[in-house]
């Protein structure tokens, strides 16, 4: 059987005086390395994008961390400079994406900044700045230059027995590389909260009732993909929900 398709969301970047449709390599080696998958950057457009149609080539969708953020007006809230920086080409792409991927029952796996736009893109909303919020630890990305201690696993989460996340990696808490300074603050209804920071930050959901696997994570298993067993556990779990809907469409072709 050939390697499944998993359509990643590209970001915008602005480099060398030109624009360009990115995504990191790291995601990009996880799906390969974690989930035996074929990587297909989807451009990031404002208009233009038929979705069914990229629903339609692909088997999965891998939605990547970013430096920037879902654009407040869309939960409803008015921007402001410490929200940004935006990119609303890329969500454009991911919120019809995300609702249509799920209504079609293709599996999603939503990461860092996917979390925050599954979410939003069901109903939910953000906060902002979280470490500035009373009781919550600072879970911004640690200033320094190497990226092996920037993505260090030391943040411990708690799974909830019986969550879809508890069937891939077991329920009960385990470290992970949480690098965030937004944060889901009201949880969208149909999203199941299956596990959570010491702090209450939520920091995985599933979507209730869906047809596939269609899990966000708000740490970046992408980083040790190779090296982690958590990490392992999470991208062989997509990537064998991939393959079987894969298969699923061939049968049906």
């Amino acid at each position: 059987m050939s390697m499944p398709i998993v359509a990643i969301p590209a970001d915008i970047r602005e480099l060398d005086g030109t624009t360009w449709h990115v995504v990191q390599t790291q995601y990009v080696n996880a799906a390969v390395v974690g989930g035996g998958l074929l990587p297909l950057i989807v451009p990031a457009l404002e208009d233009g994008h038929d979705i069914d149609e990229v629903l339609d080539r692909v088997d999965g969708v891998l939605l990547s961390g970013s430096r920037s953020n879902v654009h407040p007006s869309l939960y409803g809230k008015v921007a402001e400079e410490k929200d940004g920086p935006f990119d609303p080409a890329r969500d454009a792409t991911t919120m019809p994406l995300i609702r249509r991927a799920i209504e079609r029952g293709v599996p999603l796996l939503a990461i860092c900044r996917g979390i925050q736009e599954l979410n939003v893109a069901l109903g939910g909303t953000l906060a902002s700045e979280i470490q500035e919020m009373p009781g919550v630890a600072d879970h911004r990305r640690r200033d320094v230059p190497d990226r092996d201690v920037q993505y260090e696993i030391h943040q411990t989460v708690h799974v909830k027995e019986g969550s879809c996340l508890a069937g891939a990696l077991g329920a009960g808490q385990f470290k992970v590389n949480s690098l965030h300074r937004q944060a889901i603050s009201d949880a969208a209804p149909n999203l199941a909260v299956e596990a959570v920071a010491e702090d209450g930050t939520i920091e995985a959901v599933s979507v209730i009732g869906a047809k596939s696997f269609a899990v966000g994570v708000q740490w970046h298993p992408e980083y040790w993909v190779g090296k982690d067993g958590p990490s392992n556990a999470l991208f062989k779990a997509f990537g064998e929900a991939v393959r079987d809907h894969a298969a699923a469409r061939k049968l049906n072709d």
